[in-house]
């Protein structure tokens, strides 16, 4: 007879809202690949639902109780382009209330914002878990939204979407000085024999 396992409410229902999360952004982004004109974009979106529809299905599984051994998260950075800080003659064309065809500006955009939001509320969420299992699987989403974040940083960095501009070395050096190295620790002495 199988029992069902007992989760803490609070981490069921974080769990079931990240697996119903990853299902509308599975389906996101095959709009999202319909749409986009550039094949570089769209092999990052094609490998991206790749690693959703795994983290779907994952998740599905711990919430059925089937008790699938977690590995051990292997980052998979894809490196597209170098990142480039510094401002290169920006660009941003406004936006078109009536448009009906995304560009690959916006596409990359909604893309980016999806991984760094995830990254930080399935982080939060796994901070609140119980289950080890279902902290670790919000710990590693966490981890693989900010690789997936990045990867489309590096894509909108190199066509110009997203620049990193830089402060004058000066300004750096100034604010680099002010910062102090801390003291030395002192040992603690434990009072348990």
């Amino acid at each position: 007879m199988h029992t069902q396992q007992r989760f803490a409410a609070h981490e069921f229902l974080e769990t079931q809202e990240a697996v119903r999360t990853k299902a509308a952004h599975i389906e996101l982004y095959g709009v999202l690949f319909s749409m986009a004109q550039d094949t570089h974009l769209k092999d990052i979106l094609f490998n991206q639902q790749r690693r959703m529809l795994e983290g779907y299905d994952y998740g599905i599984g711990l919430l059925q109780g089937k008790g699938i051994a977690m590995t051990p998260h292997t980052p998979e950075l894809r490196i597209y382009e170098r990142p480039q800080p510094g401002l290169r003659q920006p660009s941003m064309p406004g936006p078109n209330p009536n448009a009906t065809q995304l560009s690959d500006v916006s596409i990359a955009t909604i893309a980016l914002n999806l991984h760094k939001t995830g990254s930080a509320v399935a982080m939060l969420w796994a901070c609140e878990c119980v289950d080890p299992q279902i902290r670790q699987y919000h710990a590693t989403s966490a981890n693989i939204c900010q690789e997936m974040a990045w990867e489309v940083f590096q894509y909108m960095n190199f066509k110009g979407f997203y620049q990193a501009p830089q402060l004058a070395d000066h300004t750096m050096r100034t604010m680099i000085q002010a910062v102090q190295p801390a003291e030395p620790q002192q040992p603690y002495q434990t009072h348990f024999q």
